[in-house]
């Protein structure tokens, strides 16, 4: 029963977690748009959801998964999914439209637009994930 419910919400819960990490590296890309040689970075937000929720699989968790230390044989094998945060991403780099002196490639007008976009998206995953759990919770009340 748990397994289905993780596996209920895990497209949800690493949707989350990838617009989050894509949240931090656009406002750092803003915060950064007077320095000189600061090269602006973005992730390919389908494919790192991709390898987020494939690599979260049961059958993947060996691999690259956290696993527990066992005092006795006899102990279950405790396996969960290896975190994805932005460290593990693939970040990659924006080509400018209009090249700066400075070397800066941070375009304002596509930070800020990005950022919209991607805070739009985050609000409505959540409101997707809690429609989601109000179900679930509906369906288990007694009536």
């Amino acid at each position: 029963m748990i397994d289905q419910l993780e596996s209920a919400f895990n497209y949800h819960q690493q949707a989350l977690g990838l617009r989050q990490a894509r949240h931090n590296v656009l406002a750092a890309n803003i915060a950064n748009a007077d320095t000189p040689n600061y090269k602006a970075r973005d992730l390919d937000f389908a494919s790192e959801l991709k390898k987020a929720v494939a690599g979260s699989q049961p059958q993947q968790q060996q691999n690259g998964g956290l696993s527990l230390s066992r005092t006795s044989g006899r102990h279950l094998q405790g396996e969960g999914p290896a975190w994805r945060g932005v460290g593990s991403t693939e970040l990659l780099y924006r080509v400018p439209d209009q090249p700066s002196l400075d070397g800066n490639t941070v375009d304002m007008d596509r930070e800020r637009t990005q950022f919209a976009d991607n805070a739009v998206r985050y609000q409505a995953a959540l409101t997707i994930m809690n429609s989601r759990i109000q179900g679930l919770k509906t369906a288990m009340q007694p009536e």
